[in-house]
């Protein structure tokens, strides 16, 4: 018999191979993408990033990170118990994601402006408080990225009672083109292996913010971006840049 077809150097080339293929696909996305950023900052607004489960890493490219944007805000399910006053345990519902009024407490959570822009990260895009908040924000006025897998949001009944699914609601979809289920190693036994949607949405939302930045230079805008804060100095200049965003950029449960 046959020995599986699953090693480190596969998995580097399908990774690599879908990587390539979604940096094509999604060429005038990002470039849009990197507009609705760039406007944002420009009039003074926050990009605020939600994802739960693996998705969240995502988030985390965007918000509050080394070489990115200062104004930033992550979205997390945590902020209910961080600043929402709720007891801790709500995070051990493994059904948390889907109960009534969830978007609602933390769009309010986040104390959004009207200018602020929302990027919503779900590689299914199908799941309820994913939906709910992409209605929500849309619903009143804010500009929305979606990221998500167009082939697994595709191949997948939509949960949400009005049918919709995070891509439907978008002003632009970046598409991570990862196959339904993520991952691109097929066990002998049935299941697969390697998850590749990470690895390509941090690609897409850096390439957005590449572009952004760009776009803000060539308008004569300064650009407030974060530097490491294990570099000398580098704690103490993000907090000043961080001061004019005062009360809109949720750090450490704040």
């Amino acid at each position: 018999m046959a020995e599986p077809q699953i090693s480190a150097t596969l998995f580097a080339d399908r990774a690599r191979a879908s990587l390539d293929g979604a940096i094509d696909t999604n060429a005038a996305a990002v470039a849009a993408a990197a507009r609705l950023f760039a406007d944002c900052v420009a009039a003074d607004g926050v990009i605020h990033a939600f994802g739960t489960g693996h998705s969240q890493a995502t988030a985390l490219e965007i918000a509050g990170r080394a070489g990115g944007l200062i104004p930033t805000n992550r979205i997390s399910l945590a902020d209910l118990v961080l600043r929402g006053g709720e007891d801790r345990a709500v995070l051990d519902d493994p059904l948390l994601e889907r109960r009534p009024g969830l978007a609602t407490r933390l769009y309010e959570l986040s104390t959004p402006r009207p200018q602020d822009l929302f990027v919503i990260i779900s590689n299914s895009g199908v799941n309820n408080s994913i939906v709910d908040l992409a209605q929500l924000v849309t619903g009143k006025g804010h500009l929305l990225v979606a990221l998500t897998s167009l082939e697994h949001t595709r191949s997948v009944p939509a949960l949400h009672p009005s049918g919709q699914r995070l891509a439907d609601l978008a002003d632009v979809v970046l598409d991570n083109c990862a196959p339904a289920g993520d991952a691109l190693l097929p066990l002998p036994g049935g299941g697969t292996l390697c998850g590749v949607s990470t690895i390509v949405s941090a690609t897409l939302v850096q390439m957005a913010l590449a572009e952004s930045v760009a776009l803000l230079m060539a308008g004569g805008h300064e650009v407030p971006v974060y530097i490491s804060a294990n570099l000398p100095g580098g704690f103490e200049r993000n907090a000043k840049l961080e001061a004019h965003y005062d009360g809109r950029l949720h750090r450490n449960g704040h």
